[in-house]
C-alpha cells in the first residue's frame, strides 16, 4: 500500500492570501508568511519571510515620501529573507502582481525563488482589481492547494452574505453620495473594489471607478468636489483604528473649509483599513458590513453594534472635531 502524499507546504507573501488560505482550513500548512500577515491569531508565530525596507514610523505623508523616494531609486520597499525562504522550504507560494507599495513585488520573489534554489516551487501571484477578481483569487489559492471544492464553498458562502447586505440596502429609500479614502496625505480615494462595495451597502460611490488604482486629490479638487459627498469613509491602508486617530490633526485639516453635507451633518467616519476593505480575501464581506453601517446607521445599526471596535464617527465639521 503507498503511503498518502503528504500536505503542500504553503508560504504567504501577504496578508490576504494568508487569510485566504486559514478560511479554506489550510492554516496547517503554513510554512512561512509576510511581516505584516496578523489573521487569523495562529499565524502570528510563524516564520516571517519579508521584511521592509521603510519604516512605518511618522506622518502619512511622512511614510508617503519614504515610498516614494525608494520607487523614484528603483529601490524595493520590502526584502524576502533569503534564509527564511530556504529554511521554509515551501511547495507553493503565493504572492501579488498588483501594488510595489503593499507586498514584495512578483518579480523580487521570482528572483528569490531561483537564488534559494527553490525553482519547482510553485508560484501563485494574484492580482485583484475588483471582487470578481478576489473570487478568482479564493479559486486559484484553493486549485493550488488541491481544494478546489472548498474554495468554491467558500466563494459562494462569501457571495451569498454580501448578497443578504445588498438586500437590505436596496429596500431602503435614500441612495446616499460616498466618498471613501484611504490615504490621508496626500489624499487618495478608494478605487479597485471599493465603488462595489459603496453600491452593495446602499450608496453612491464618488469619484473612483470600479478596477482603477486609487486617484489622489489635491485640496482644491476636494473643494471644487461636485456633487460632493453626504458621507465620508476613512480607512487608511495600513493603519489601525488607533493608529489613524494618531493623525487627528491631518484629518481635521482635510476638512478645513469644505461646504459637504458630510461635513454638515457630521456623517464621517473612520474605519480600521489595516484589518479591512484593503485586504481582498474573506474579511472583505466584514468590510462591506462596516461600510453598511456608515453609508445607513440607523438601517444597519446592528452590523454597527457587531463592529463597534473597528470604526467610529468622528464627528468633524468643518474642520473642527
Amino acid at each position: 500500500m503507498s503511503s498518502p502524499t503528504a500536505p503542500l507546504r504553503v508560504a504567504s507573501l501577504l496578508p490576504a492570501a494568508t487569510e485566504i488560505v486559514a478560511a479554506l482550513g489550510a492554516a496547517d500548512r503554513l510554512v512561512g508568511v509576510s511581516h505584516e500577515c496578523d489573521w487569523p491569531a495562529a499565524v502570528r508565530g510563524l516564520p516571517v519571510l519579508t521584511r521592509p525596507r521603510v519604516g512605518a514610523t511618522g506622518t502619512s505623508r511622512e511614510i508617503h515620501d519614504a515610498i516614494s523616494k525608494q520607487a523614484v531609486s528603483a529601490l524595493a520597499v520590502y526584502d524576502v529573507d533569503l534564509v527564511a525562504l530556504a529554511a521554509a522550504r515551501p511547495d507553493v507560494i503565493v504572492t501579488q502582481d498588483l501594488c510595489d507599495v503593499c507586498a514584495v513585488p512578483f518579480d523580487a520573489v521570482r528572483r528569490a525563488i531561483a537564488e534559494v534554489g527553490l525553482e519547482s516551487t510553485k508560484l501563485v501571484s494574484l492580482k485583484p482589481l475588483d471582487l470578481k477578481g478576489i473570487w478568482r483569487s479564493i479559486d486559484a489559492v484553493a486549485e493550488a492547494l488541491e481544494l478546489e471544492d472548498r474554495g468554491h464553498a467558500l466563494v459562494e458562502q462569501l457571495q451569498a452574505r454580501m448578497q443578504a447586505v445588498h438586500a437590505r440596502a436596496r429596500r431602503l429609500p435614500r441612495t446616499p453620495r460616498v466618498l471613501t479614502i484611504e490615504w490621508l496625505d496626500p489624499v487618495m480615494i478608494g478605487a479597485t473594489w471599493m465603488p462595489e462595495l459603496v453600491q452593495l451597502a446602499g450608496g453612491r460611490p464618488l469619484v473612483a471607478q470600479t478596477g482603477q488604482k486609487a486617484p489622489v486629490l489635491d485640496a482644491r479638487a476636494l473643494a471644487k468636489l461636485s456633487p460632493a459627498p453626504d458621507i465620508v469613509v476613512l480607512k487608511p491602508c495600513g493603519f489601525t483604528l488607533a493608529r489613524s486617530l494618531m493623525e487627528i490633526e491631518t484629518i481635521t485639516r482635510l476638512f478645513e473649509g469644505l461646504r459637504w453635507p458630510a461635513c454638515d451633518g457630521g456623517e464621517i467616519f473612520l474605519c480600521d483599513g489595516n484589518a479591512y476593505f484593503n485586504r481582498p480575501g474573506p474579511r472583505i464581506v466584514e468590510s462591506l458590513e462596516i461600510l453598511a453601517a456608515c453609508v445607513h446607521s440607523f438601517d444597519f445599526r446592528d452590523l454597527g453594534a457587531k463592529h463597534a471596535a473597528s470604526f467610529q464617527r468622528l464627528g468633524v465639521r468643518r474642520g473642527r472635531v
